[in-house]
């Protein structure tokens, strides 16, 4: 009898040996990733330079947005959304995170959404002020597009699902320096012009997402700096779109998806051609691909997701009398923003806080990935990987531009610098129209509840 038993369980053990233990421990992770383009059909008008005065005028680089589900072994989930366009609006997000509420019974902590923030793509209007004075025929067409968006969104993330299959994750990082900070100092403030002492964060960080017999079938890939190479009026994701591109080239079936940083400061450099754009778009590629030559580090472990919102204060509000003043201005953006502000304070009270979304999410035991909303500058990216970088830690994946990019969200350093990312660019926001400057205190809020949110990850 002893025998017996002792061969069974020689059989068993032999069995249980089939699988290779790498391969048992990345089979509880699940993935599926897909693609959908979301270049507008014809003429459109453009969003990040408000100097624009025409539609475009042709398609350089096809536009997408794309979506990853990863799932770990206990059935928890993260949906990535990247965007090749200028912004997350928040009724956007909005939008996306109930079609998943109602279709899946996942919770906004499941959602991040991000945006290349390239200036060569649509304009995306998705609340009355924004649409406010425009002539119908471009009213009628964003609201159009929006609406197209929306539901092109949607099927990526289902399509998404349909192919969620058994995966291998694994997370490892480079570098890239065209990146440079764009606050020059001068003898008459901040200038919009190549520091080359000012603050960068040159990470490219880099999840890669194989099959479970090792396929590359995602990349999600970051960088902080602004979509800005180009100015002219053809589509085009810019650097990034085409970084994109590349590496889906040199990977066959490969989706390379692209995670905005904090690069409300930074500017590519040199810039304002499409040689320039590509060549930045390779550069980031070959820093991509450098990662994943690098030893990796495989994700196990579980996801840990928290999402909250942070109330950023906005300085005192202008008086009626100023703005009146204001208005009146023969600079056609100042005159603008008092009038929009005018008609705030006439229906009711400018704001005086705004509810930012803030996400943290912990990849397995390897990474902690922290979402912020806005503009942000890169102090922040900077700051939160210093004070979590521990020595045989997560890995710290700092995005910007986030579920919600209503405003540039100055630092304090910044705040206190002024400029355009201090305050000066709200004249031009309008999905919100902001009262002004944010209080000296909004890095000590944002910072304190991503800390929370951070610490909810790790309990």
């Amino acid at each position: 009898m002893r025998v017996r038993l002792l061969v069974v369980a020689v059989a068993v053990l032999c069995c249980a040996r089939v699988v290779p233990a790498e391969d048992a421990a990345a089979a509880g992770w699940k993935a599926g990733v897909a693609s959908v383009k979301v270049t507008p059909d014809g003429p459109a008008w453009m969003a990040g330079y408000a100097a624009r005065d025409k539609p475009s005028e042709g398609v350089e680089q096809d536009l997408f947005a794309k979506s990853l589900v990863i799932q770990d072994p206990a059935g928890e989930t993260l949906v990535m959304v990247t965007l090749d366009l200028i912004s997350v609006p928040g009724p956007l997000r909005k939008f996306v995170e109930q079609q998943l509420t109602e279709s899946r019974k996942l919770k906004p902590k499941n959602l991040v959404m991000n945006c290349s923030h390239t200036h060569c793509g649509p304009e995306i209007r998705t609340t009355g002020s924004a649409l406010e004075g425009l002539e119908p025929d471009r009213r009628a067409q964003s609201i159009a597009y929006v609406q197209t968006l929306q539901q092109r969104i949607v099927s990526s993330i289902d399509s998404a699902f349909e192919n969620l299959a058994p995966a291998r994750l694994a997370f490892q990082k480079a570098r890239a320096a065209f990146a440079m900070n764009r606050r020059l100092p001068t003898d008459r403030g901040y200038s919009n012009s190549p520091n080359p002492d000012g603050r960068v964060d040159h990470d490219v960080p880099v999840l890669r997402v194989e099959t479970a017999d090792k396929k590359l079938k995602a990349i999600v890939f970051g960088y902080a700096c602004h979509n800005t190479t180009l100015g002219f009026y053809q589509m085009c994701g810019d650097y990034a779109g085409y970084a994109q591109e590349y590496l889906e080239a040199a990977h066959p079936g490969t989706v390379a998806l692209f995670m905005m940083g904090c690069g409300g400061d930074q500017n590519p450099y040199p810039r304002r051609t499409l040689e320039l754009a590509k060549q930045h778009g390779q550069t980031l590629a070959t820093a991509v691909d450098a990662a994943l030559d690098t030893p990796q580090r495989e994700i196990t472990g579980s996801l840990t997701l928290a999402f909250g919102t942070a109330d950023l204060e906005y300085a005192d509000a202008p008086k009626k009398a100023d703005l009146l003043e204001q208005a009146k201005s023969t600079n056609k953006y100042d005159s603008r923003y008092a009038e929009r502000l005018l008609k705030e304070l006439d229906q009711g009270t400018l704001l005086t806080s705004y509810p930012a979304p803030v996400q943290a999410a912990r990849i397995g035991d390897q990474v902690l990935f922290v979402a912020l909303p806005g503009e942000t500058v890169v102090d922040y990216s900077l700051r939160i990987k210093n004070e979590n970088r521990k020595s045989n830690g997560p890995d710290v994946w700092v995005a910007g531009y986030s579920n919600d990019v209503f405003a540039y969200i100055p630092s304090l350093r910044v705040l206190l610098e002024g400029g355009y990312e201090a305050g000066g660019a709200m004249r031009y926001m309008t999905t919100v129209v902001q009262p002004g400057p944010f209080a000296p205190n909004v890095e000590d809020i944002l910072m304190r509840r991503v800390n929370e949110l951070i610490k909810e990850t790790s309990e």
